[in-house]
């Protein structure tokens, strides 16, 4: 149970803070950034005690000590891109931000390992192991302002799971920051090492509720020499998975990304300014296929053939190959527009969730109409990775202030209980899906992880009240609507 702002006790952290970290690196009262407040979901603003910035994994640790020594929860804070409220400030708590922790430390060629700061932003290592002749393969919308920290602490997902998977797959070593200012760390750079337990998985996709990751060591990839894709409408969802599935034999590691869009979405896209689409409405459901390949010379000519092989196999309605890489961000561009719908479709409830392949298309037609039952004239679009299982959901209804999200996610998280999915694919559970967990995992499960979080942190202070609740929350603190910034 986390103990509630005490005001005597505010002023005695905040002054400790100070006087061993300094004004530089604490920021109170009128000092304190608004950024901070609040991450990308749709929750509201909730201004944090004071913002403490370290710049060294040891000022992070003295941070942790002060405030476990009176007290007053932490929430580590990232790119503040998240969508389930998972960096946002409960009153009375610290805003511990690692922006200050930037910056690529090591890249060893020899063992493909880049050694970086958890406060580094993903285009920014992303740029680095490009520079060195190497490849990150995670990759996300908010790549210019998310934290690779906080992708690993999210275990965040992205565009090619299909071929490189979670950001999981992508970690060898971390160094982190324990509740009692304890600093662990095991900066790994080897792929087999079975030297006891892998406890850096505790951390990963734990959103800070277990310790602060300060440093990664992440693994490299090498750089795909050429990349294609191709859009495709096809006749029928049965087509889809027919084509996912001669992707996979055909293609094998070339297959990078294999994404999905219904009809809804489609409309929507073909509708807005700005965006070229390369293939006109009207089809059952349209896909958007990616290969990386090692020789262009080679791979260019395998692609095409194995393409028109499916055409001919009577799975494609239609199909637009590319012959540049400008044609492949403007492919990707029509699966991108999804960030614009916050302005095109006004306030709405976005979902991220999971579902196996053979079911996605009878879950979209279920929700649809569940949706259109409850609350007549909603809208409701659907897309996503497919070739992982992963479905995104925006629904809305226009006009309606405040959304009716409580229905909307009713409708959504039952019938993901239903069709044997997950309620979080790639986003984690932060604040916003805490009380639809249940659905998905099971008691056993759900105490198993509460004797975790006890063990590492019997105070209850660090990220108290996200993934796994300690103490009932204020229903003010769910309450408020802004307009949510798009997944992807």
């Amino acid at each position: 149970m986390t103990a509630m702002p005490d005001a005597s006790r505010d002023g005695a952290v905040v002054d400790a803070l100070v006087a061993e970290l300094g004004e530089k690196t604490v920021l109170a009262g009128a000092d304190r950034p608004a950024r901070n407040a609040s991450d990308w979901s749709t929750l509201g603003p909730q201004a944090p005690l004071a913002v403490v910035r370290p710049a060294t994994t040891e000022a992070v640790a003295a941070a942790m000590r002060i405030c476990a020594a009176h007290g007053v929860p932490v929430v580590p804070q990232g790119g503040l891109t998240g969508l389930c409220g998972g960096a946002r400030p409960l009153p009375g708590s610290v805003a511990l931000s690692l922006e200050r922790m930037t910056g690529i430390e090591a890249i060893d060629p020899a063992s493909a390992t880049m050694t970086v700061r958890a406060g580094t932003p993903l285009q920014a290592v992303q740029e680095a192991a490009d520079a060195a002749g190497f490849l990150i393969p995670l990759d996300l919308g908010a790549r210019g302002s998310c934290a690779i920290g906080g992708n690993a602490s999210t275990n965040a997902g992205g565009n090619r799971v299909i071929r490189y998977g979670m950001t999981r797959e992508m970690i060898l070593g971390l160094e982190v920051v324990l509740p009692d200012g304890s600093i662990v760390t095991n900066l790994n750079r080897m792929i087999k090492n079975n030297a006891g337990y892998d406890l850096k998985h505790l951390f990963i996709g734990s959103e800070g509720t277990l310790g602060i990751i300060t440093r990664l060591v992440l693994r490299l990839f090498p750089k795909p020499a050429c990349t294609f894709a191709a859009l495709c409408a096809l006749p029928d969802y049965e087509s889809v998975v027919g084509l996912l599935a001669a992707a996979r034999r055909g293609l094998g590691p070339m297959l990078s990304a294999f994404e999905v869009m219904w009809p809804d979405y489609w409309d929507t896209i073909h509708a807005m300014p700005g965006v070229r689409v390369p293939l006109p409405p009207g089809h059952a459901v349209y896909c958007l296929i990616e290969a990386q390949g090692t020789d262009e010379a080679f791979d260019a000519p395998r692609f095409e053939t194995w393409l028109e092989r499916q055409a001919e196999a009577g799975l494609l309605s239609d199909a637009v190959l590319s012959r540049s890489l400008s044609d492949v961000k403007t492919f990707w561009g029509v699966r991108d527009a999804c960030s614009e719908f916050p302005q095109v479709l006004g306030p709405h409830e976005p979902f991220d969730i999971g579902l196996p392949v053979a079911a996605m298309d009878d879950y979209v037609r279920a929700c649809k109409a569940a949706l259109d039952r409850r609350l007549p004239g909603i809208t409701a679009l659907f897309y996503g990775h497919i070739g992982d299982g992963n479905l995104h959901i925006v629904a809305g209804l226009k006009g309606a202030s405040p959304q009716p999200k409580d229905a909307i996610q009713e409708v959504v998280y039952d019938l993901v209980r239903e069709f044997g999915g997950t309620v979080s694919a790639e986003h984690g559970i932060g604040l916003t899906k805490k009380p639809w967990l249940g659905h998905v995992r099971s008691d056993a499960e759900i105490a198993l992880m509460r004797r975790v979080k006890a063990a590492l942190d019997p105070a209850g202070l660090l990220n108290p009240g996200k993934v796994l609740a300690t103490e009932v929350l204020p229903t003010e603190v769910l309450a408020t609507e802004v307009l949510p910034t798009e997944i992807s």
